[in-house]
């Protein structure tokens, strides 16, 4: 209790319900803790106390009455600055936005504020979600990137500024910097959060994730924003499963794991290619190394072909009308995007399904896949964001990922990913639980 920010999302909701704390002294904690850290870090970049206070006086209040409390009830939650949230400025990481205040929640900030939570501020990214770095550095070693595009998220979680913050993933966005920043991260299958009210650079592959430094807490925040959305057209029906209860049930036996390089493997650290085998080998008969068939080494080239063309898309009208407010990185983006043939955009769209049911009967029986989350902790320097070569390829097909703080290189970390199935979130959780309640008892 003398350190409420260390409190998990679970953890202080619980208290919550049962008196032991305030909605208000919550928030309190934290905000000391944003003025303590975030001068020296920069993971937020619009911060109202003001506005985050009577939100939490108004959820004591509703405590004091006696009112039925949702799960979320008087939990701070940080929200990447490419979700809308009323009230608070949603700049995209970019001066042509400079100002605007949206009048409406994203889907999934509605969802979140329905479910109890406090929206404590909105966290830096890099430029327009992509790849020119904000300010924002790495808490274990400023002078190493943070990650990106879900920088700031990344970092308010790692530092005990917010106990969950919402991400967004085209490539890595939310799988790397947590990787980099030692939590939690995960992107769900594509379509099970909303994305109405997110800005909109790839249409076929951006997700919303989360970003928090428990399992349970992931859990959680995902199963308050899982409602079917018909305005997001990727968007799907299914039942209120409850992922947070499919997490915590206990496994009657050992899941199946397979360790898949991918195409990427030569790029790894060999640092990251040394921790692999250690690990590979200390689960034993658990887990087979079973690679990607050779028909599927063109994935990461596709997912770089849709990102880019669906990017000159979207971003096309910011090309042609604030060519001077971009940065050069972005300005070469947009220009290979619009090279990309109709022909070679298609084909890579196309190759999407059939590349799926490849993975899929490739590690048919296996309850996850395991992975590198990133090519190895968090590189020097803070004007780029690191490489995603181990992510892009899942966020492709569509399918959950998860990243594990296991790693540790020098005081920096890195993560270990776990992949699932389309639409199987729920089982991809409850075997992380399992791996790292193994790990733990094995150390």
């Amino acid at each position: 209790m003398s350190d409420l920010a260390a409190l998990s999302a679970t953890e202080a909701a619980d208290k919550i319900r049962k008196g032991e704390i305030t909605s208000v002294r919550l928030l309190e904690a934290f905000l000391q803790r944003i003025e303590a850290r975030d001068g020296e870090l920069h993971a937020f970049v619009h911060l109202d106390a003001d506005l985050a206070l009577s939100q939490a006086r108004a959820a004591d209040k509703m405590q004091d009455a006696g009112e039925a409390l949702p799960p979320l009830h008087g939990v701070p939650v940080a929200v990447k600055d490419v979700i809308d949230a009323r009230g608070l400025p949603c700049e995209n990481g970019s001066a042509i936005f400079q100002g605007r205040i949206p009048d409406a929640d994203a889907s999934c900030v509605r969802q979140l504020r329905e479910a109890g939570a406090i929206i404590i501020g909105k966290t830096v990214t890099t430029e327009l979600a992509s790849l020119t770095a904000g300010p924002t550095v790495n808490p274990y070693n400023t002078a190493h990137t943070p990650g990106g595009s879900s920088s700031g998220s990344a970092v308010a979680v790692a530092t005990g500024m917010a106990p969950i913050a919402l991400g967004t993933q085209t490539a890595g966005s939310v799988l790397r910097p947590a990787s980099f920043c030692g939590i939690y991260g995960f992107k769900p299958t594509r379509g099970l959060i909303s994305r109405s009210g997110v800005l909109l650079q790839s249409h076929t592959l951006d997700t919303v994730g989360v970003l928090a430094r428990s399992l349970d807490d992931i859990a959680l925040a995902v199963d308050c924003m899982s409602a079917e959305d018909p305005g997001d057209d990727a968007s799907y029906p299914r039942g209120r499963l409850s992922l947070l209860k499919l997490a915590r049930q206990a496994r009657p036996f050992p899941p199946r794991l397979a360790f898949c390089k991918t195409p990427a493997w030569a790029l790894a650290d060999p640092v990251t290619q040394e921790a692999f085998a250690e690990l590979v080998s200390s689960l034993g008969d658990a887990c087979i190394e079973l690679d990607l068939p050779g028909s599927c080494k063109p994935i990461i080239e596709y997912q770089n072909l849709i990102q880019f063309a669906e990017n000159a898309h979207h971003y096309g009208p910011f090309f042609e009308d604030h060519p001077g407010i971009l940065s050069p990185g972005m300005l070469d983006r947009l220009k290979q995007g619009m090279t990309i043939s109709a022909r070679d955009y298609l084909r890579a769209e196309m190759a999407r399904d059939v590349l799926y049911e490849i993975f899929e009967a490739r590690y048919d029986g296996f309850d996850a896949v395991l992975c590198p989350a990133s090519p190895g902790p968090a590189p020097r320097g803070i004007e780029k964001t690191g490489n995603p070569v181990f992510n892009g390829l899942w966020t492709y097909l569509g399918l959950p990922a998860l990243s594990i703080p296991l790693f540790e290189d020098n005081g920096l970390p890195f993560g270990l990913q776990l992949v699932g199935r389309r639409h199987d979130d729920g089982r991809l959780l409850r075997t992380a639980r399992w791996l790292v309640s193994h790990l733990q008892s094995a150390a």
